[in-house]
């Protein structure tokens, strides 16, 4: 039985996929994305996490943890917090155990038009995990939906999508050089990726974040609408920049260091895609 760690599950949720879904977030991402609004998604290890706000400072975690030169995630702190800031992030589940919790809503779910979409981090890092998942919930006639960078080989890839319902498919930065300078990864396995998505079959949505002047240059927008043009897409989803972005980082010890100005605007071309043919919304 496959296992996958998870850091969330937000059921009733509008905005991944048709209809109203469960929306499963895997722990674990192989890129570094600047604007990432889920940091305690990029580790793929459960995490010991502390909410900043609200803290008293009375130094109970400290005086407690065994391990002052790093975090091993013991979870010792927890207990002792007056405030209840601490907790865990991530669970470990196994394939039968996951599917028990999501099929309890599947009922409401089907008459809803939605379903289960699994996200992340990279949900393509647990491609073996969805691939006996997926067809369990399938099954009972529950949709499946991935969420996905797009960066994965060609067989974790292949592997998801020959079993998966509906793709939504991020195209973020075009040129080779930005991406790996505001991704920490190249785009090529990405741009592979989305060529056997669009041989597949399977309906995909594309989707960009708009993240001020790295993937909402009229540049960077012309190419991505180049790429989706007669590609079979549904449409593009245009994610306007997060401004609250960088208050979780503190959470899983970590500092926001964007190298964009988040005070700009961002430039929502929706025109742009329509004069491409292609259906475009702001979410």
């Amino acid at each position: 039985m496959k296992q996958a760690i998870v850091f969330s599950i937000e059921e009733f949720s509008v905005y991944d996929g048709p209809g109203i879904r469960t929306t499963v977030f895997f722990k674990g991402c192989p890129m570094r994305c600047n604007w990432c609004h889920n940091p305690e998604g990029l580790s793929q290890k459960i995490q010991v996490v502390k909410a900043p706000n609200g803290c008293l400072h009375c130094g109970a975690c400290e005086k407690i943890c065994a391990h002052k030169d790093g975090c091993v995630a013991c979870g010792n702190c927890i207990s002792v917090c007056p405030r209840g800031l601490i907790r865990y992030s991530g669970v470990a589940y196994t394939t039968k155990e996951l599917f028990e919790k999501l099929k309890k809503n599947s009922d409401y779910l089907k008459q809803a038009g939605g379903g289960v979409t699994f996200s992340g981090g990279e949900c393509l890092l647990y491609a073996d995990f969805l691939h006996e998942l997926i067809p369990m919930l399938k099954e009972i006639g529950v949709h499946t939906a991935i969420q996905t960078s797009g960066y994965a080989s060609e067989a974790d890839f292949m592997k998801v999508i020959s079993v998966v319902d509906y793709v939504m498919f991020d195209l973020k930065v075009m040129d080779r050089e930005k991406a790996i300078e505001y991704t920490g990864r190249s785009n090529e396995p990405i741009l592979r990726n989305f060529e056997l998505l669009k041989k597949s079959g399977v309906k995909f949505m594309a989707r960009t974040p708009l993240i001020p002047g790295v993937t909402d240059t009229e540049e960077n927008l012309t190419a991505i609408a180049e790429k989706v043009k007669n590609s079979g897409a549904l449409g593009i989803e245009l994610l306007p920049y997060n401004k609250m972005s960088g208050s979780k980082y503190t959470m899983v010890g970590m500092e926001y260091h964007p190298k964009f100005d988040e005070k700009s605007e961002v430039n929502a071309n929706v025109e742009l895609f329509r004069r491409y043919g292609i259906q475009a919304k702001i979410m």
